[in-house]
C-alpha cells in the first residue's frame, strides 16, 4: 500500500522567477550548453508554487516523526519569542477556523479561514471550495463546534471566497492591517490548520512584497514569508506583531513536491479587503 505524503494537490503551477523569459522559459530550459558541454542544472525547474489546501485522505501517513529520539542529534535551543508575538498569537487563534469542503460524492478538501466582521463573515481561499466541486462547506471552530457555512461568494481570479456562519458561532473578528503598511523584515505569524492540526501558529518575517506568482491561470502579487506554511494553511491569516492580518496564506514554493522550504506566499490585505467588501456587498 502506497504511503500518502500529506502534501495535498496540485503539484504545480509554476513559480514565476525573475529569471524567466517572457515566453516562460528560464535558464534551466535553455537549449545551449556551456563551454564544457554540460546542460545547466535543473534544480529550479522543480521549484513550484502549490496551493496549500489539503485533499481528502492526504493526511493518512502524512506526518512522520520519530518517537524514540535515541541516537538522534540534540535539540537546538529555541530562540526567545518576542512577547508581542505571543500576545498576537493569543488574539488571533480565537478567530481562526478549519474549513472542510465537499463530501464523499463531490471530493473534499480542507483549509483554514478567519472572521472579518461581527456578522460572522469568514475569509478563505477559493481553491479549497473548487477542489470540493461545489459540495457542502463545514466550519470547525477553535472550541470544536461545527457549523454549516453559507458560501456568500467566490472570486476565483483572486483565489478568495467569503463564507458565513450563524451568529451563535460568536467568532472574534480579526483586525486588518492598513493597506501599504506591511514592511519587509517585520515579524509575522501564520495561523491555521496545516495537515489538520487546528490552531497551529508558526513565526517568520515578511521576506518580500509584490512578489509575482502564478496560481492556475492567474498571476498574483503576493507577500512572501518564511513562516512555515503547509497544506491546510490555505485561507488562514498571516498576521503582524500587532495581530493585524497582512495577508491570506495561499501557496508555498516546494522543491519536487516535498513540502515547505521556507518560501510561502499570501494574498496582500489590500486585495483581500477589496475583494471581500465586493463579495459581501453583493451577497449580504
Amino acid at each position: 500500500m502506497a504511503v500518502q505524503t500529506g502534501l495535498g494537490e496540485p503539484r504545480g503551477p509554476w513559480f514565476i522567477s525573475p529569471e524567466l523569459d517572457p515566453d516562460g522559459r528560464g535558464w534551466w530550459d535553455a537549449p545551449e550548453r556551456d563551454p564544457g558541454g554540460r546542460r545547466p542544472g535543473r534544480l529550479l525547474a522543480v521549484l513550484a508554487v502549490v496551493a496549500v489546501s489539503a485533499v481528502s485522505g492526504a493526511l493518512a501517513g502524512g506526518v512522520v516523526a520519530s518517537r524514540d529520539g535515541a541516537g538522534g542529534p540534540a535539540a537546538a535551543s529555541a530562540a526567545p519569542v518576542p512577547a508581542e508575538l505571543v500576545t498576537a498569537a493569543e488574539r488571533t487563534v480565537s478567530g481562526v477556523v478549519s474549513v472542510l469542503a465537499g463530501g464523499a460524492t463531490s471530493g473534499s478538501a480542507t483549509g483554514s479561514g478567519f472572521a472579518v466582521d461581527d456578522q460572522q463573515h469568514l475569509i478563505t481561499n477559493d481553491h479549497i471550495l473548487a477542489k470540493a466541486g461545489g459540495g457542502p462547506v463545514t466550519v470547525e471552530l477553535p472550541d470544536g463546534r461545527r457549523f454549516a457555512a453559507e458560501v456568500v461568494g467566490r472570486e476565483p481570479r483572486s483565489d478568495l471566497a467569503v463564507l458565513k456562519v450563524p451568529a451563535s458561532a460568536g467568532l472574534t473578528p480579526l483586525p486588518l492591517a492598513k493597506p501599504g503598511a506591511t514592511r519587509v523584515g517585520e515579524p509575522v505569524l501564520a495561523v491555521g490548520s496545516p495537515l489538520g492540526l487546528a490552531g497551529t501558529v508558526t513565526a517568520g518575517i515578511v521576506s518580500a512584497l509584490d512578489r509575482q506568482v502564478r496560481l492556475g491561470n492567474n498571476r498574483h502579487s503576493a507577500v512572501q514569508t518564511d513562516a512555515s506554511i503547509n497544506p491546510g494553511n490555505s485561507g488562514g491569516p498571516l498576521v503582524n506583531a500587532r495581530g493585524e492580518v497582512v495577508g491570506v496564506n495561499t501557496a508555498i514554493a516546494t522543491i519536487d513536491g516535498n513540502g515547505s522550504i521556507g518560501i510561502g506566499f499570501a494574498i496582500p490585505i489590500d486585495q483581500v479587503q477589496q475583494t471581500a467588501d465586493t463579495i459581501i456587498g453583493k451577497g449580504g
